[in-house]
């Protein structure tokens, strides 16, 4: 495999768009071994092609003669990439840009593709301003084509949220998250942690909301270091964090998360449960079970059943034996994309209906496992209100035995948190500097 960046981001990019990849495995694949600001201007790459691909391929339309759809990928990618260098990154000579552009070009293409690439990238600069003009009569496709995001997608969110919501949402899903971290705290305190961390030259603070988030800065190889080997801390976003927070599980009780993999959750209501009782961790992919046991042995943490089931699957064993239910729902995923922002292309509008379909049936499904006084936890990683508050009032209504729960008592820093005395809790990336997630708890009355 080359060591040439641009070479190695373009492979990410077309392996993206083939394989509809997610970003982060595909980037840590080639990551290891390479020098730290090789694999920042890969990330900074492949990030920035993805993030703002359809504002690219707008200014390319406007100055090609080729229809994009003409084009071989790997061309339009590498002029893609190319044009994100000498818009975005002002550290890169546009000269250098397109010198490297053309190199790839050369390696992947023919003569002719070789001169487009290089004619295209020297007219962009030359009338840069006329080229990267956004009309703004028409606001879904300027917000659509300013922060890349598909017009559907802009579309229903306006319809939803509003204009100036949805622009600042866009715009943070565009915005680079910083790596959260969850601390062990069967092992270790947060302030401890935090101290050792310190020690090792790296930036941290304190998460807003979880009580066991820490935010790091830069950082790099985090699952290289000795005190993640040591099962001190486990890599997971504040919102993911807050579903075992507003749970909040007895020790010794019974917990079943039905929609496990890779685990994250289930592992820390376990750490809450102070590894006592019997955390039941399911998920539908038996591949995926290996990653909820290798983490649950390096967290310390043995109170975990890890089992291959369907949630569709009714098991009549369980049907009044559990005090904590846990769904962390299949869904759209649409609140990671600032994580995973090749999910805007991947996904589409009727994939919310189907979604939604599911996420009712395995709701519906599993409700009978629950015991009476029990709670019950339905989470996404979605913003879509038919994923998650809509959801949730149609299951109340066709289940009037169930209520949702106050969680004002679970959170310390109740800061821009709406909803929370009734039950259910939203976060986006703009309001909250979060992943967008939503978390409802409800209580099993009769």
């Amino acid at each position: 495999m080359s060591n040439n960046p641009r070479q190695l981001a373009l492979k990410v990019l077309v392996d993206i768009n083939k394989k509809d990849a997610y970003s982060n495995i595909e980037l840590n694949k080639i990551g290891k071994g390479l020098d730290p600001r090789d694999e920042n201007l890969i990330r900074e790459l492949v990030y920035g092609v993805i993030e703002n691909r359809l504002y690219l391929d707008h200014v390319i339309t406007k100055a090609s003669k080729i229809r994009l759809k003409k084009l071989h990928p790997h061309i339009l990618d590498i002029v893609r990439m190319g044009l994100y260098q000498i818009i975005f990154m002002d550290r890169i000579p546009d000269s250098a840009a397109v010198n490297e552009s053309v190199k790839l070009a050369k390696k992947y293409g023919h003569r002719g593709s070789v001169g487009y690439v290089n004619g295209i990238l020297r007219a962009i600069i030359r009338d840069k301003d006329r080229f990267t003009h956004i009309d703004k009569e028409d606001m879904v496709s300027y917000i659509s084509i300013k922060y890349s995001h598909p017009e559907w997608m802009v579309k229903r969110w306006i319809g939803e949220f509003g204009l100036d919501f949805t622009e600042s949402l866009c715009k943070a899903n565009n915005e680079r998250p910083l790596l959260n971290v969850r601390v062990n705290s069967l092992k270790i305190s947060r302030q401890d942690l935090k101290a050792r961390l310190e020690e090792k030259g790296m930036t941290l603070k304190e998460g807003q909301y979880a009580r066991d988030c820490l935010i790091i800065q830069e950082a790099q190889n985090i699952t290289g270091l000795q005190e993640f080997k040591e099962g001190l801390f486990t890599i997971q976003d504040e919102s993911s964090m807050l579903v075992g927070q507003i749970m909040d599980p007895r020790e010794g009780s019974t917990l079943l998360d039905v929609c496990s993999a890779p685990g994250g959750k289930a592992t820390h209501m376990a750490q809450i449960m102070g590894n006592k009782g019997l955390v039941i961790s399911r998920d539908i992919y038996q591949h995926k079970l290996s990653l909820i046991r290798e983490n649950s042995k390096r967290l310390g943490i043995d109170i975990l059943k890890v089992e291959n089931h369907d949630a569709l699957e009714r098991d009549e064993e369980l049907v009044g034996k559990v005090d904590y239910l846990l769904i962390d729902a299949p869904c759209s995923g649409l609140g990671l994309i600032r994580r995973k922002p090749e999910i805007k292309w991947q996904r589409r509008e009727e994939d919310i209906a189907a979604l939604s379909r599911l996420q009712y049936d395995i709701i519906s499904n599993v409700k009978d496992y629950i015991r009476l006084g029990g709670n019950l936890v339905y989470s996404t990683c979605t913003i879509e209100k038919d994923e998650n508050i809509n959801l949730i009032k149609r299951f109340l209504e066709e289940n009037p035995n169930f209520k949702l729960v106050s969680l004002e008592n679970s959170l310390d820093h109740k800061d821009k948190l709406a909803n929370l005395k009734d039950g259910y809790l939203e976060l986006y990336p703009h309001i909250h500097g979060t992943d967008g997630f939503f978390i409802a708890k409800m209580i099993k009355e009769r």
